[in-house]
């Protein structure tokens, strides 16, 4: 059973089995929000993706990046991802039409970022996880 679904804008219907979300700077000690901490961060959770899901492709979906008037400190100027980080594990139908139906599924692990920690569901999903190119990047997998 899954946590919910997700309807892409292409029509095809994702089923999440699995879903991590982690506050974007919850573990930020010093410094500030910044091209080099966003880097680090978004290294690492797709570290953390791959090692999680290790049977899956894993795809970023490029963050929005806001640029408030702040001050700039060391590290450049302060550049501010979404406060939500995170990290879902979908399934679909298969991608190849000679795959059997039963015993085959297209997988996927996706990070994104999303303003506040609710659970994407049908077309509620945040617009670019929805446009997620699933037949290029997702994998057929045997059950």
């Amino acid at each position: 059973m899954s946590l919910s679904h997700v309807v892409l804008t292409s029509g095809r219907a994702l089923d999440l089995s699995a879903l991590h979300l982690s506050s974007t700077y919850g573990g930020m000690l010093e410094g500030y929000p910044c091209k080099v901490v966003n880097e680090m961060t978004i290294r690492g959770l797709m570290l953390a993706a791959e090692r999680a899901f290790p049977s899956t492709p894993v795809h970023l979906v490029p963050p929005p990046r806001e640029y408030p008037d702040q001050y700039t400190g060391a590290f450049g100027p302060v550049e501010v991802l979404p406060r939500v980080a995170c990290v879902g594990s979908f399934r679909s139908t298969a991608l190849d039409p000679a795959h059997d139906p039963i015993l085959y599924r297209s997988a996927l692990t996706v990070v994104w970022f999303q303003a506040t920690p609710h659970v994407p569901s049908d077309c509620d999903a945040e617009p670019d996880l929805r446009d997620v190119a699933w037949d290029e990047l997702a994998e057929d997998h045997e059950l």
